[in-house]
C-alpha cells in the first residue's frame, strides 16, 4: 500500500535526497533552513550541556553529541525535520552506566547501541513502532520524567554531597534526610530559573523560555558569588587538563578529537580494558539504549509528519540514527536520538530540509569554540531547574491524566505498570512488561468477543434432513488459542450419542494452531461419544490452516460443507 511505503523503505540519506536533491533547493529554502538552524542551535547548547551533566559526564560531551551526531544523522536519516542530540529520556539509562563504567563504558555502550540500530534498519523493523500501545509509551515516558526530576533535586537545593544512591526508593530516603543541608542561594537561583520558564510563554515573545531563564539564573548566581554566597557553576564543578600540564575550569574551548572509546577513562579514572566480559556486561544497557533510541526517534518522526504533512522513512531514520551513534563515541559524544521539542521548534522556525539540523550542529560547534568561557558561568541549580521543566514537558501529564480518566481499565493497568516499573526498576523491564501485559489483556478482550450462539430454531428449512437430529450453532469472532478452548469445550456438552452438531463458521476469520488443537480434541470427543460434527461456510484462512494441519474428514464423525444448507441437507462435503 503506497500510504504505508514509509514503513518499509530503506535508503541512506532518504530525507536529504527527497528534500534537497529530488526537489530544487533554492536560496529561499536555504534562508529558511539557516534561520531555523540558528534558532535550534542556540536552544540546543544549554540543553545539551544540562543533559550531559544529568547523564554523569562533563557538559562538553553533550555539546560534542549535538554537534557530531546531530550533523551526521541529519544528512543520513529519514526524517527531514528531526533534530538529534542528547535527550532527557536517556538519562535514566546513561547515568547508571557512567557510575559503574565511567565515560569509556558509556561511549562503548552507545557505540554498541548504534550497531543495533543499523541492524534493526537492515531488517526493516521501523514498522514495529505501530505495535507499541500508547499506554506503554505514556507510562515509561512519565516514569522517566519522575526519575529525571528526582535526580535534579540535589543540584536544585545545592546539597553539598557527591552522589545519590542507586535505587529510587533509596534516593527518596537520602533526599528526605539531606533536605536540611539545602543552600538557600542555590534554591533562589533554581526558583528564579524555573519561574522564568513557567511565566515567559505568557508574554508571547518568539524566544524560547529557557534562554532568558538560564541567562537570568546565571546573573543571579554571579551576584551571589561576588557577594560571598557561593553558588556552584559549571566552572567550579568541572575541569579539564591543559596542554602545559595545568588544569582548566569549565568547558575546554576546543573541537573534539578522535579517540578510541575504550581508551577513555572508566569509573576508576583509568582507561578501560576492552574485553568480552566488559562487552557482555554492557550488552543489556546497549539494547535498552537502542530500543529507546528507536522508539523516541520514530515517535518524533511521526509527530513531525503530523505537523508538516510529509512522510518520513522509518527504516532510513533508524539507519541514520545508527550511523550517528556508531561514529560519535569516537569523538567523545554520548548517545543521541531525535529530540521532539527541538525538532518541533526546528519546523516552527521555518526549516525546509535536513540542512537546518546540520546548521544547528555547526552553531553548537561555534558555541563550544567561541563562548566556552561564558558557558562556564551557568549555575548548576539553573541547569537542574531547566531539566525539571524538560522532565515536566516530556511527561505529557495532561495527556496521561486524560487517558486515565477516559480509557478502559486494561489501558490504565498497562500505563500504571509501565510507570511504576520505570521508576522503581528500569525502562527495559517496564516496556517489556507493559507490552506483554497489553498483549495479554488484548487477547483476553478478543477472546471475550468470540461467541457461540445456538441458531437451531432459525436455521431449519423445509427439506432439511430430519435424520440428522441436528443442533446448529454459529461462531462469531476469531478462533485463536485463547477463545477456541472455551468455544469447543462448550460444544462437548452437546455431543451425545446419535446427535449431530452443525457449526456455522461464516463469521470466523481466523483459526490458529491452538484452535486446531481444540478442534481436534472436539472431534475425538465426538468419535468416542458417537456424535457427529459438521462444519459449514469455512473461510479461506481457517480452511488453509486445517489443510496444513492435515485435519481430514472422519466417516460418520466429522465433515466440512461448503454452505450451511449443504450441511443441513446432508449434501456433499467440501473435501473428502
Amino acid at each position: 500500500m503506497p500510504h504505508r511505503a514509509h514503513l518499509f523503505s530503506l535508503r541512506l540519506g532518504h530525507a536529504f535526497r527527497e528534500s534537497c536533491l529530488n526537489t530544487p533547493y533554492t536560496r529561499v529554502r536555504f534562508k529558511g533552513d539557516l534561520l531555523a538552524g540558528l534558532t535550534v542551535g542556540i536552544i540546543a547548547i544549554p540543553l545539551a550541556m544540562a543533559l550531559a551533566i544529568a547523564s554523569g559526564v562533563p557538559p562538553q560531551y553533550g555539546l560534542y553529541t549535538a554537534a557530531i551526531a546531530g550533523f551526521i544523522i541529519a544528512l543520513t536519516g529519514g526524517s527531514r525535520f528531526s533534530v538529534s542530540g542528547p535527550t532527557a529520556a536517556f538519562v535514566v539509562i546513561l547515568y547508571p552506566i557512567t557510575q559503574q563504567y565511567g565515560l569509556g563504558g558509556l561511549l562503548l555502550a552507545g557505540f554498541t547501541a548504534g550497531g543495533m540500530l543499523i541492524v534493526m534498519a537492515l531488517f526493516r523493523l521501523g514498522r514495529l513502532i505501530e505495535y507499541i500501545p500508547e499506554p506503554v509509551t505514556l507510562g515509561f515516558t512519565g516514569g522517566i520524567a519522575v526519575v529525571i526530576a528526582t535526580l535534579q533535586v540535589k543540584d536544585f537545593l545545592g546539597l553539598p554531597l557527591a552522589s545519590m544512591p542507586e535505587h529510587y526508593v533509596d534516593k527518596i530516603q537520602w533526599l528526605a534526610q539531606s533536605v536540611g543541608l539545602a543552600q538557600w542561594p542555590s534554591v533562589i537561583v533554581a526558583v528564579v530559573t524555573l519561574s522564568v520558564m513557567v511565566l515567559w510563554p505568557r508574554l508571547k515573545i518568539a524566544v524560547p523560555a529557557h534562554l532568558p531563564a538560564v541567562v537570568l539564573g546565571a546573573l543571579v548566581a554571579l551576584v551571589f558569588n561576588k557577594t560571598g554566597f557561593p553558588v556552584e557553576t559549571i566552572d567550579s564543578r568541572f575541569s579539564y587538563p591543559l596542554a602545559d600540564g595545568g588544569v582548566g575550569q569549565g568547558i575546554p574551548p576546543i573541537l573534539p578529537s578522535f579517540e578510541w572509546p575504550w581508551n577513555q577513562p572508566g569509573a576508576d579514572g583509568a582507561p578501560l580494558t576492552l574485553s568480552w566480559d566488559l562487552f557482555r556486561d554492557l550488552l543489556p544497557a546497549a539494547f535498552a539504549i537502542a530500543m529507546l533510541g528507536a522508539i523516541e526517534s520514530l515517535l518524533c518522526a511521526v509527530v513531525l509528519d503530523g505537523m508538516s504533512g510529509k512522510r518520513h522513512s522509518a527504516n532510513s531514520e533508524l539507519l541514520g540514527q545508527g550511523i550517528g551513534n556508531v561514529v560519535v563515541p569516537f569523538f567523545g559524544g554520548i548517545t543521541a536520538t531525535a529530540a521532539i521539542a527541538r525538532s518541533a521548534a526546528n519546523f516552527k522556525a521555518g526549516a525546509q530540509s535536513p540542512v537546518a539540523a546540520a546548521i544547528h550542529a555547526l552553531v553548537v560547534v561555534l558555541g563550544l569554540v567561541a563562548f566556552a568561557p561564558l558557558l562556564g558561568y551557568l549555575p548548576m541549580a539553573g541547569m537542574a531547574a531547566l531539566l525539571v521543566m524538560v522532565a515536566w514537558n516530556m511527561s505529557e501529564a495532561r495527556k496521561s491524566l486524560h487517558m486515565l480518566r477516559t480509557s478502559q481499565a486494561s489501558d490504565r493497568w498497562v500505563f500504571l505498570c509501565c510507570f511504576v516499573l520505570t521508576v522503581l526498576f528500569d525502562m527495559v523491564i517496564a516496556i517489556t512488561a507493559g507490552i506483554v501485559l497489553a498483549a495479554l489483556l488484548f487477547m483476553k478482550q478478543m477472546a471475550e468477543l468470540t461467541r457461540l450462539i445456538e441458531i437451531t430454531d432459525t436455521s431449519n428449512e423445509p427439506g432439511d434432513n430430519p435424520a440428522l437430529n441436528a443442533r446448529v450453532f454459529k461462531v462469531t469472532g476469531p478462533l485463536f488459542f485463547a477463545a477456541a478452548d472455551r468455544i469447543f469445550g462448550e460444544l462437548t456438552h452437546y455431543c451425545e450419542d446419535g446427535k449431530t452438531i452443525v457449526l456455522d463458521m461464516d463469521q470466523v476469520s481466523l483459526l490458529d494452531a491452538g484452535g486446531v488443537s481444540a478442534l481436534t480434541k472436539l472431534i475425538a470427543h465426538c468419535q468416542s461419544s458417537g456424535a457427529q460434527l459438521l462444519l459449514a461456510q469455512v473461510h479461506f484462512q481457517p480452511m488453509k490452516t486445517l489443510v496444513r494441519a492435515n485435519v481430514e474428514p472422519v466417516a460418520g464423525v466429522f465433515r466440512i460443507h461448503r454452505t450451511l444448507s449443504d450441511a443441513l441437507h446432508g449434501d456433499s462435503a467440501e473435501y473428502s
